[in-house]
């Protein structure tokens, strides 16, 4: 053999002697980082047990929570937990909530609207992990934002406008048109009924007025009583033909449509069998019914379809519904009806030297606000605006003058304030010469339902708290 060849021999023995050498310390490398880490993992898992969950993660929406019911705030932790009871959660200020407990989460869902410019704090005791350990503390806060509505100017000579108003009296015009009859604000929309040449037109835009679309109507014809869903897409209004005659068509019939689908034709909602012409509706919070006042009198409520439709006696008016109880007024008085079992009593009276009873709308908690207008002979007194609780003990907030016309009353979907929609020096004030008819000068005064203090006071209606305009 010669020198050459051994000499390459043993530089192969060499080379194979080192990539072993290597192999081994690579492996050993590897096994002592998957040793490490699995160390790291056992560390991580028992100092993760022994501190119990830790919130890792928060999801809010706080401008969200002061428009509309149902908003959440949801904390995301290190470990599945134990089922989380509602005794376990404080809510500062008090807010009524619910509770539910997935994997690592545990989340509240609001069931009213909150107070705007309010810091609210979240605390959760007695939090633990649904494999045992310690328990833990979660306490979150935030601040609400301010609060903004919609309002409604129409003007002589100039185009109506919308505004989006602040409780500073901040106002921003958003859509302007040469003859607006009402209008709606859902979550996402704004719905407009504008007329030209004496036919209405639906206009749904964005809610800073942009991106216009036209919404499909049954027909030529006029609409009234425009109406939106406390959540989602869905629309109602009240619907004329423009030929109606004596000979026949369509008078005052409910359809429902979608914000979503401007093109889609609009479903009619009729009972079947009796009379469909509609006097008054409201849809019913958190479901597709809906409840109406026809023109024979009868009040029924009735799916969008028509289908299933329930009878609920006479009357003569709808003021306000909340959840599933309906305020309704009688021919013998105001009444108290819960939808969902039809069974009915008469609201609590107040005392007669206080005056007739107005308006009734429901507040948070089972008070009412009501409208009291006492009478000197034939001559009606200052109109007192009063929170009423449940046996009837009423407690004066405003006061709106004799000589001034209270049109309308909204509650704030929180609850913290009312809307008086209030046409000053009424003898004077002429109306306007819409389909839906208004005295030229219209104020909506903003109040406190803490302490009765007013607010602001915006000169227009139709501010988006309203379910419905003023005076229909």
């Amino acid at each position: 053999m010669s020198s050459d060849a051994g000499a390459s021999r043993r530089g192969g023995e060499r080379d194979a002697r080192r990539r072993a050498r290597l192999g081994r310390a690579f492996v050993l490398r590897a096994l002592a980082v998957v040793g490490a880490l699995a160390v790291v993992a056992v560390v991580t898992g028992v100092l993760t047990t022994v501190q119990g969950p830790r919130v890792t993660a928060v999801e809010s929406d706080p401008a969200a929570s002061v428009a509309s019911a149902g908003s959440r705030i949801i904390f995301t932790t290190t470990q599945s937990l134990a089922e989380v009871d509602a005794s376990q959660v404080t809510v500062t200020p008090a807010a009524d909530f619910t509770v539910d407990t997935s994997g690592r989460s545990v989340g509240l869902r609001f069931a009213l609207p909150l107070w705007d410019e309010t810091e609210y704090t979240v605390r959760i005791d007695d939090v633990r992990g649904i494999g045992g350990g310690p328990a833990a503390v979660i306490e979150e806060s935030f601040t609400t934002p301010p609060l903004h509505g919609y309002v409604l100017q129409r003007a002589d000579g100039e185009p109506d406008t919308i505004y989006r108003v602040g409780l500073d009296g901040d106002a921003v015009p958003v859509f302007r048109d040469e003859h607006i009859e009402d209008f709606r604000a859902t979550a996402a929309r704004l719905v407009v009924s504008t007329i030209v040449d004496d036919v209405s037109h639906l206009i749904v835009t964005r809610l800073d007025g942009s991106a216009p679309e036209e919404l499909a109507l049954p027909g030529d014809g006029t609409v009234t009583n425009l109406q939106s869903a406390e959540a989602g897409n869905t629309i109602g209004y009240t619907f004329t033909d423009a030929d109606i005659s004596a000979d026949g068509g369509r008078e005052s019939l409910l359809f429902t449509g979608s914000t979503a689908d401007p093109d889609a034709a609009p479903v009619p909602v009729e009972r079947s069998g009796r009379d469909a012409r509609v006097e008054d509706w409201r849809f019913v919070p958190g479901t597709d019914s809906i409840l109406m006042l026809t023109f024979d009198g009868a009040l029924s409520l009735i799916a969008p379809d028509g289908a299933d439709s329930v009878a609920l006696g006479s009357a003569i008016g709808i003021d306000d519904i909340a959840g599933t109880q309906a305020y309704v007024e009688r021919v013998d008085g105001p009444a108290v009806v819960d939808l969902a079992t039809a069974e009915e009593q008469a609201l609590a009276p107040t005392d007669t030297a206080l005056g007739q009873v107005g308006t009734v709308l429901a507040l948070p908690g089972g008070d009412t606000l009501r409208a009291l207008t006492p009478l000197d002979g034939l001559d009606a007194l200052d109109t007192a605006i009063a929170r009423v609780d449940g046996e009837g003990n009423a407690t004066e907030l405003a006061q709106v003058a004799a000589t001034d016309a209270l049109l309308q009353a909204c509650v704030s979907p929180s609850g913290r304030y009312a809307a008086l929609v209030v046409a000053p020096d009424a003898v004077s004030n002429t109306y306007d010469g819409y389909l839906l008819p208004l005295p030229q000068e219209v104020q909506t005064r903003i109040i406190s339902l803490d302490d009765g203090e007013e607010v602001v006071a915006i000169a227009g209606f139709d501010l988006s708290w309203c379910r419905k305009a003023p005076n229909q």
